[in-house]
């Protein structure tokens, strides 16, 4: 039986002001995959999420998620589809002014009735679950950035959303959290019976933890597949990229006129 697909972004264009960046963009993530968008820095990634999660719309395509074509839908009803989504972000966003139990339970304060004694036995349990109920007193200045990175991942997972995004999750982590991460991206992608969307540039990690990638470049998609088959792409821009090659068709420097004549310039 095939997998049903949670997101569909079909031949998508943005762009900022004059500026296009994303040029005709089409993926898809199957429902409970965990897909990684990977490549350089301004190549598109994080705007993708944002259009995804409906923060953006796009000037041509759709973007749908669960069925519903996000750019098509009025702000109620985006709303109440942003409340099935979980995001990550990059250093985590946590409300600096409360402890971590607090910002767990914030959402479900915010978009539920429940009461407060379920309340605390959730936020409790969602801390458990990244090893930190132990530390649900602690604010956030209080945490390294791991654990901070954990309790912000926590939060997102609160109210056990069918889509989960994270923009850069590894960025700033020792080996030991960067690993840590990784381990509880996919184990409570499974355990949720969620579907996951990691951007991220850390090659290694999310090579070990994806089941699909989209490798994008200059706001397009230049290749897409498994992990074995990106690591067997014969891509030179990918080969570069996946490696870590100083030598390749991204250059070194930023154009700019000959060197000589520079120097020279009175």
């Amino acid at each position: 039986m095939a997998t049903s697909n949670l997101v569909e972004v079909q031949n998508v264009t943005f762009s900022y002001d004059e500026r296009e960046v994303l040029k005709d963009i089409n993926l898809v993530v199957p429902q409970g995959k965990v897909v990684a968008i990977m490549g350089l820095s301004g190549c598109g990634k994080t705007t993708l999420l944002r259009l995804i999660g409906g923060a953006l719309f796009p000037d041509r395509g759709e973007v749908r998620v669960a069925g519903r074509v996000v750019n098509k839908l009025g702000d109620a009803e985006l709303f109440a589809l942003r409340r099935r989504m979980g995001m990550l972000f990059q250093f985590g966003a946590l409300f600096t002014d409360i402890s971590s139990f607090e910002n767990v339970a914030f959402q479900m304060r915010e978009h539920t009735n429940l009461p407060e004694s379920i309340i605390r036995d959730l936020a409790l349990m969602k801390l458990q679950a990244v090893g930190l109920r132990g530390a649900a007193d602690l604010m956030p200045s209080e945490l390294s950035g791991g654990m901070a990175r954990r309790v912000a991942l926590a939060r997102s997972i609160a109210l056990d959303p069918m889509l989960m995004m994270y923009d850069e999750p590894f960025t700033g982590l020792d080996p030991i959290s960067l690993g840590v991460i990784g381990q509880l991206i996919r184990r409570l992608n499974d355990s949720l019976g969620a579907t996951s969307i990691v951007v991220t540039h850390d090659v290694a990690e999310a090579l070990e933890l994806v089941d699909y990638v989209y490798y994008m470049s200059a706001g397009k998609v230049e290749f897409q597949g498994t992990p074995d088959q990106v690591r067997a792409a014969g891509l030179s821009s990918l080969r570069q990229f996946v490696y870590g090659e100083p030598d390749g068709p991204v250059p070194f420097h930023y154009p700019a006129p000959d060197y000589r004549q520079d120097l020279l310039a009175q």
